[in-house]
């Protein structure tokens, strides 16, 4: 009974990875499209941000291995619709804005995602990094009124 539990697992497994969502872990970048942002603000949204927010993320193994590689790439997915920032010049200035204007929200309620966080622990904020996205937040969206 066991043995053919766990042979039904591995064929429903192995059937699952003929199922792709195909969401590009890359997709082209235009050099006049991504934000530029002070070295430090950067760096932090390098570190815990860019791989969901941005056309670069860094797939890891199991970005490709059904059910996992559906979570992730959904979230990538909705994650980039929100805010890309390999696209960010190309944003209108209120959406740029409305970007600028949630981030202290997102920053304290979701961002980084737990799910996330429990396999990219060097991703987790500080409260300095926050105040750092904060601040700069605030900067650009008086520059952007």
């Amino acid at each position: 009974m066991l043995k053919s539990f766990w042979f039904w697992t591995a064929i429903v497994f192995i059937a699952m990875q003929f199922f792709s969502l195909d969401i590009p872990a890359k997709l082209p970048i235009k050099q006049r499209e991504e934000l530029q942002a002070p070295n430090k603000v950067m760096s932090v949204l390098k570190r815990s941000c860019f791989d969901c927010h941005s056309s670069e993320v860094k797939a890891p193994w199991y970005y490709k291995v059904a059910p996992i590689s559906w979570f992730t790439q959904v979230h990538v997915k909705n994650a980039r619709a929100v805010v890309n920032f390999s696209k960010w010049n190309s944003y209108s200035k209120e959406k740029q804005y409305k970007v600028l204007d949630r981030l202290p929200k997102s920053l304290l309620v979701r961002m980084p995602m737990p799910s996330y966080l429990y396999m990219h622990k060097d991703a987790t904020l500080s409260k300095e990094d926050k105040k750092l996205l904060n601040n700069w937040a605030k900067e650009l969206k008086e520059k952007i009124k």
